[in-house]
């Protein structure tokens, strides 16, 4: 079997369900070849797994200071290369297409008539679930950015539906060890990183681990800067007991995988962002804010509860399933998942009868 892997680059999200993903095919002996979009080639960083991966522009947003800035958005787009590239992605060597939100394998495989199953968080809004019903052009666009044969969404929770648990890289990095109380991780790439470190100055109980990309590296009085690397975020995760960040899915999976205080402020416009944060408040896995200050950080450290989820290794399951044929039916391989999810804290995630009264 030979799979064509389509993964959109916006973000690092969905380069992580990626990550774990080639692991599992590797271990089967799939042949896949990737295709990423979204940033320039030379944005993306550790790398390494997907080999002799192709990189196109596609299409993504522009963000300044917590907000998707529309005009600047439509200026960045380069509608008639994205056409150019879609037209001249030959499919016919591929027994499988798959995208990650992708949008030009994705419509690739439509013109080309290749069965095309998107993989991911997005797909997961195809359903009935908690969303945000405030935009209509950003529901739009979400439903059509990137059309498949079928679709196989993840989230947080089923809500009754056959969506499958997030998809989290098992491995070592993800051992239950002890995370420091008072250190916290900030990742905010959306945002003024300035004003970031001004909230949290004066936040003296605490001690601020943040990755950004527009700070040089080093230590500002609470708060260390780190550059972009996947290694040196997943220690970080591993060691800060609380997690500040946008609401973006897959952060916000893999450390309710390993049991952390989380705060969101999501990205103003987008509506997938807004969508999470109905989902993780009528959940209360979260907590949320629409402003940053330094006030709600310390109340939300000082007061909310630590939640964990454990997920099973629902790349294995995706992979298995597709190395059978994508044959079962995904209702089937989604009640097969739900029933390893792990409760903590009193807090079950597998069963509606026992889900909070919000649901």
């Amino acid at each position: 079997m030979k799979i064509l892997y389509g993964v959109q680059g916006t973000g690092n999200g969905h380069i992580t369900r990626a990550r774990a993903m080639s692991v599992e095919f590797e271990r089967l002996g799939i042949k896949v070849d990737y295709v990423f979009s979204g940033r320039d080639r030379s944005d993306y960083f550790d790398m390494q797994c997907f080999g002799e991966f192709r990189a196109f522009s596609g299409l993504s947003f522009v963000a300044k200071d917590g907000k998707v800035n529309l005009l600047a958005t439509y200026r960045k787009a380069q509608i008639v290369q994205l056409f150019r590239d879609i037209r001249a992605l030959d499919l016919s060597s591929y027994d499988l297409v798959l995208t990650d939100f992708e949008p030009i394998t994705a419509w690739a495989a439509k013109r080309q008539g290749k069965h095309c199953i998107g993989v991911g968080h997005q797909y997961a809004f195809q359903h009935d679930i908690p969303k945000f019903k405030g935009d209509v052009l950003g529901a739009w666009v979400m439903s059509n950015f990137a059309p498949v044969a079928q679709g196989i969404g993840v989230h947080w929770h089923h809500f009754d539906k056959p969506i499958l648990p997030p998809i989290i890289q098992h491995s070592g990095q993800y051992s239950m060890n002890s995370a420091a109380d008072n250190n916290v991780l900030v990742y905010l790439p959306f945002e003024n990183s300035e004003e970031v470190m001004e909230c949290l100055e004066s936040v003296t109980s605490h001690r601020f681990r943040m990755h950004c990309k527009d700070i040089d590296p080093g230590v500002y009085g609470n708060i260390e800067v780190f550059p972009f690397s996947r290694e040196g975020f997943q220690k970080n995760l591993r060691e800060c007991e609380s997690v500040l960040c946008n609401a973006g899915f897959e952060l916000n999976s893999e450390a309710l995988h390993l049991g952390r205080r989380i705060m969101v402020k999501p990205l103003q416009g987008q509506v997938e962002q807004l969508s999470n944060v109905v989902a993780l408040e009528r959940l209360r896995f979260a907590s949320s804010t629409a402003a940053l200050s330094s006030d709600v950080i310390r109340d939300w450290l000082d007061n909310a509860k630590v939640v964990r989820v454990a997920y099973p290794n629902v790349a294995r399951g995706i992979a298995e399933w597709v190395a059978a044929g994508a044959k079962t039916p995904i209702e089937e391989l989604s009640t097969a998942m739900w029933q390893h999810v792990l409760p903590s804290n009193g807090v079950y995630f597998c069963k509606n009868d026992i889900m909070p009264a919000a649901i």
